[in-house]
């Protein structure tokens, strides 16, 4: 047994960066028009004075919030995510601010398997979610021929039978 664990060095697909904007800009979109309506009704109901300032503390929040979550976060995700598999132990490493590094051992894996929603579908991307007994983790934003073969090689090392119906 291997008792130095190096770094992992798998990368998401560019794409991924594409993807969260994408998200978080819808997101973002539907909480302004949520404060925007706020604020119109505050307006044309006269209510009371400290609701008016409350709503607009919340939007300045927002705002910011938005540009953060739209314009450096992505980046920074992208920059700091790194995945690798060996027989022993799935690694993931994460984090824009606050890195995470999880080492799953091999063994403890019940299940492996790829998704793919509305937004990851439009750039032919998918994710891994691998689960374990007391957890779940993922790998987001692989592109297809990367996502199954990582899929098979975690299933593989983790000896996940698949159930025939």
């Amino acid at each position: 047994m291997d008792s130095e664990i190096g770094m992992p060095q798998g990368r998401l697909s560019k794409d991924a960066v594409k993807v969260w904007i994408f998200k978080e800009t819808i997101s973002s979109l539907i909480m302004l028009m949520i404060l925007g309506v706020l604020l119109y009704f505050d307006y044309s109901y006269a209510w009371r004075e400290w609701i008016g300032w409350i709503i607009i503390v919340l939007t300045i929040i927002s705002v910011l919030f938005s540009i953060w979550s739209i314009f450096i976060e992505p980046f920074l995700l992208y920059k700091n995510w790194r995945y690798d598999v060996n027989a022993e132990f799935l690694q993931l490493k994460s984090g824009a601010i606050n890195e995470v590094h999880q080492l799953v051992p091999m063994t403890k894996i019940q299940s492996v398997e790829t998704n793919q929603g509305p937004f990851l579908r439009k750039y032919g991307l998918y994710s891994i979610s691998v689960k374990t007994m007391g957890s779940s983790h993922s790998i987001p934003a692989l592109p297809k021929d990367v996502a199954i073969k990582l899929r098979n090689q975690i299933a593989h090392y983790a000896k996940i039978k698949e159930v025939e119906q």
